[in-house]
This record gives structure tokens, C-alpha cells and sequence, in this order.
């Protein structure tokens, strides 16, 4: 199942059997090394919080002691103060001569000669190296952010220094719903010295001896690593698809080809994820839909190796013409008719999603679900958001990275106008400002969370800052609605983002 396990904490039912399963791990490793594990373990108290977020040790097929995180977050995607008690005092392993100081994810995130600002009035590191610990060992489930993995091994390389201690960081790997968990466990010898990186976005075992003192630089193996920001996106979101789509029990996707770039990215990243046999691209022409576009649409599909069906939408879209006529008559076609085509759309691709048993995928991107340029009920149907933490100028980029290994991506598709073909000749940018400036605008408001005031100062045009953001606000409830995002940014819109739908400003 993996973390974040969230309310199922709170089923006793759940929690005993984690515990049993502990016991079941144990007894089959009875013969392997001493493993220590992360689970959720009872407060026998009777004060304070149901649980704790312990990391238990194995050993000679018995479930041996545990030890308890102690820093708890509550910000972004964590609420762990909703279900655990914290540790009193250091956690200290006596392990074949060695102490080892016991600490889990947050516990390392709060040294005050590496961060200007602290959460939290203690220091769990800062106890273990006061109490004697001859090592940190360090259990996380650290969710992936686009730059991540580089200030995480700044802020370990600076601990280990600080104490004269090896550090020992060892991280999940694999997606669970909105979340990615990148691995890349690393060591550090205590003068701060990389000495062992595990891969990136897949499973890997290090082997790392602490005790060889300054030979601890060639006992392990620093795997290489690629932290360019869109290889890290691209990487990032392959292993969530793949998770996603495995570990919700589906074995095919599908998803709308519009021969626009937000389609095409995320049908690269399917491809790659499970397979070109286990894609489906649907194209759904309209009147309005240029020959370039479905004629891309093929190429694509073509290059990368996806099947795919025609589904004209022109005569539906006749019908439902004829439906509303005399409801709508008197009325001027406006962004109704617009909405009717994405929804006759988003009708026939869950058909498809229901019909063959497969995953829809979204195509919307950050930009656009920012502003609430899309459909409810259309454009927005399906079971995963792939590409919904990427700002739009972050999808080209992207796009072209991965069309360095392999041109897949038709140049046609990176070049042309982005337009949603929903009305003759139409532009996104006729309804929104240019997207270089639209994502400077955005980034600024959703991840550095400032106001309008605030963007305004650094330089922005007024008007269209407060448009930008009165549109944001509109959208709410578009989001509340929509499909789990795959993070990648500092703040996506999914479990850490916590805005009313009803506000005034």
C-alpha cells in the first residue's frame, strides 16, 4: 500500500493487521540480516494520540523494538498530528556494537545552521548526537519535487559534517495516488562525503559499510543521476503512471488525442509507463477540428507505437443543436455550445473507459487548471491527471527533452498555436494572457503564495494579474471536482492544496 496511509490510520482493523504482518515479515527473514521497518505501532498510553510512526527492528525472525518519529508534519500533503504521537526524548538502536541513532523523514528537516526558518522548536538529530549515536540511520518517505534530491544531500552532507557522524538516508520509491516517491536512499561518511546513492525512480539495494572509516568512500556505489528539471519530471511521472495504473488494478489506458502538445506528452509518458500495446488514443474530429490536428494526431500515434480509434463527434453535436434549439432560441452561441463539444467528447471516452475496462487519463495542464480553462464533466473526465502540476511552458519543455532520445512528438505539434478547436480560428491566447506570462503569474501566486499586491510590485501589469487571479479563485470548483494530480511542483493541486471554495477578497 505504502504512505501516506491517511484515515485508514484510524481503523483498528488495519492497524492490527499491519502488526500481523510485521510478525509474518519477520518469521519468513528469520535468517536474513536485522531489518528495520516503518509502520504505524499503538500508543499503549492513555494520553495523547492512537498511534505512533515507528520504525520496528526484525531480527532472528522476532519483532524486536521500536522507535518513534518525532518531528510530526502538518503542512502540504502531511497531517500526521491527526494521528500520531510523537517520541519523547532520542531514539538509540544497540546493533552489533554500534549506536545507532534512529530518525524518521521530518526528523532530519529541522537543523538550525542549515535552515533560516525552523517548524519546529527541537531537533531530534541534535538529541542522537548529544546521547552517543555513532550513526544516523534515517527512514523516509520523502515525496519527489522537481530539485529535491539536490538539497536533500546539501542538508545530509552538512549534518553528517556537523556531527562527525555517517548518515545512512534511506527513502521510499514508487507512486501512491497524487504522490511520488523517488528513492535515491544516499550515505554520507561523517566528513559529509557522498559515498553511495541508490538509482532514481526504481527499486535498488546499497551496500554500505559505516565501519571502514575514510575507505567508506568506495565501499558503496553512487548510482548516476540525471537532476535535470525536466529529465526528473519526465522520469517522475512515468513511475506515478505506471503505479497508478498497477496498483488501482487496471492493466490498459486511454486517453482523447487532440493533436494539441498536452495530449501528446501525456501519451509519450502512458507509452513509456505501460507499454504502447496497453495505450489507447482516441481521436474525436468536430467541424471545428483542423486536418493538421487529426493528421498529427496519426503521426503520433504512429511513432509511438499506440493504437487508436475515430470517433466524429459532428453529427452528436447536430443532435444536441436540434435538442436545445427552442430552449436555447433568441440566445447567441457562446461558451455553452463550446462546453457541449468537450462533453460529448468526455461521454464517449468513458464509454470506452467502462467498455474495455481501461484508465482514463487527462490531458489538462497546470496553466489551464488554474484558471478553470477546461470542462467539468468533459475535458476533465478520467481516473488521473497526469500532467496537472506541469505549467504549460513546462509541457513544451518537457516535450522537447524527451523528443531529444527519440523525435516522437510530431515537430508540427510543438510549434503550432495552442488552440482547443471548440469554435472556427479559436486561440487559447484569446481568452488568456500569452503563457510565458501567464506562468510567471501563476508561479507566483500558487507556489511562492503571493498576492496580488505582492506580483503587481515586482513589475506585472495590474489588470492582468487581477484577472489572472479572480480566475484562479472562479475555478475552485472545478478543482474540487477533478482527477488525483500527480505531483511534481512544491504545491499541486491535490491533498496539500486546502482552499474554500467560498471566499471573498
Amino acid at each position: 500500500m505504502g504512505y501516506l496511509p491517511r484515515d485508514l490510520l484510524m481503523n483498528q482493523g488495519f492497524v492490527r493487521r499491519s502488526c500481523q504482518a510485521l510478525r509474518q515479515i519477520a518469521s519468513e527473514l528469520a535468517s536474513a540480516p536485522p531489518l528495520l521497518v516503518g509502520v504505524a505501532t499503538p500508543n499503549p498510553s492513555e494520553m495523547g494520540r492512537p498511534l505512533f510512526n515507528s520504525a520496528v527492528l526484525l531480527k532472528n525472525g522476532e519483532v524486536g523494538p521500536a522507535f518513534h518519529k518525532t518531528l510530526l508534519p502538518t503542512y502540504d500533503v502531511f497531517d500526521e498530528d491527526r494521528y500520531f504521537e510523537p517520541a519523547v526524548g532520542p531514539q538509540i538502536l544497540e546493533l552489533n556494537g554500534w549506536r545507532l541513532g534512529i530518525s524518521i523523514c521530518e526528523d532530519v528537516w529541522n537543523d538550525r545552521d542549515f535552515w533560516q526558518r525552523r517548524r519546529y522548536h527541537q531537533d531530534p538529530i541534535e538529541m542522537l548526537a548529544e546521547s552517543g549515536a555513532q550513526a544516523i540511520v534515517n527512514l523516509s518517505s520523502s515525496p519527489f519535487i522537481v530539485g529535491k534530491q539536490i538539497l536533500r544531500e546539501r542538508m545530509l552532507s552538512h549534518m553528517a559534517q556537523k556531527y562527525s557522524l555517517p548518515v545512512a538516508y534511506v527513502n521510499q520509491v514508487g507512486g501512491n495516488d497524487d504522490l511520488i516517491f523517488d528513492g535515491r536512499s544516499c550515505v554520507f561518511d561523517r566528513e559529509g562525503r557522498l559515498v553511495a546513492r541508490a538509482k532514481g525512480f526504481r527499486e535498488d539495494t546499497l551496500i554500505v559499510d559505516l565501519g571502514m572509516g575514510d575507505q567508506a568512500r568506495s565501499s558503496g556505489t553512487v548510482a548516476e543521476d540525471d537532476f535535470e528539471t525536466e529529465a526528473e519530471i519526465w522520469h517522475a511521472l512515468v513511475l506515478g503512471v505506471r503505479d497508478y495504473v498497477s496498483k488501482t488494478r487496471f492493466s490498459k489506458v486511454l486517453l482523447g488525442l487532440s493533436g494539441g502538445i498536452d495530449s501528446a506528452l501525456t501519451a509519450a509518458i502512458a507509452a513509456e509507463a505501460v507499454g504502447p500495446e496497453n495505450v489507447l488514443g482516441v481521436l474525436m474530429p468536430s467541424r471545428y477540428s483542423s486536418g493538421g490536428s487529426v493528421d498529427d494526431s496519426v503521426e503520433l500515434a504512429r511513432n509511438l507505437g499506440i493504437h487508436t480509434l475515430t470517433l466524429p463527434i459532428s453529427d452528436i453535436m447536430q443532435t444536441y443543436d436540434g435538442v436545445l434549439a427552442d430552449a436555447f432560441r433568441g440566445r447567441a452561441a457562446d461558451v455553452t455550445e463550446e462546453n457541449i463539444q468537450s462533453r460529448i467528447r468526455g461521454n464517449l471516452l468513458m464509454a470506452l473507459s467502462n467498455k474495455f475496462g481501461a484508465l482514463l487519463l487527462t490531458t489538462g495542464n497546470k496553466s489551464e487548471i488554474s484558471v478553470g480553462y477546461c470542462t467539468l464533466y468533459g475535458d476533465m473526465n478520467g481516473g488521473l491527471a497526469v500532467i496537472a502540476d506541469l505549467p504549460k511552458m513546462m509541457v513544451y519543455r518537457v516535450s522537447r527533452w524527451r523528443n531529444r532520445a527519440k523525435a516522437d512528438i510530431p515537430e508540427a505539434i510543438l510549434t503550432k498555436a495552442p488552440s482547443a478547436e471548440l469554435r472556427p480560428d479559436q486561440r487559447d491566447q484569446d481568452s488568456l494572457p500569452p503563457y510565458d506570462l501567464l506562468d510567471q503569474i501563476l508561479e507566483l501566486h500558487i507556489e511562492q503564495c503571493q498576492s496580488a499586491e505582492d506580483i503587481i510590485a515586482s513589475g506585472y501589469d495590474q489588470d492582468t494579474v487581477r484577472r489572472v487571479l479572480r480566475l484562479v479563485r472562479m475555478a475552485e470548483f472545478k478543482r474540487k471536482q477533478a482527477a488525483p494530480v500527480l505531483k511534481v511542483t512544491s504545491r499541486a493541486f491535490g491533498t496539500g492544496w486546502r482552499m474554500p471554495i467560498v471566499r471573498q477578497e
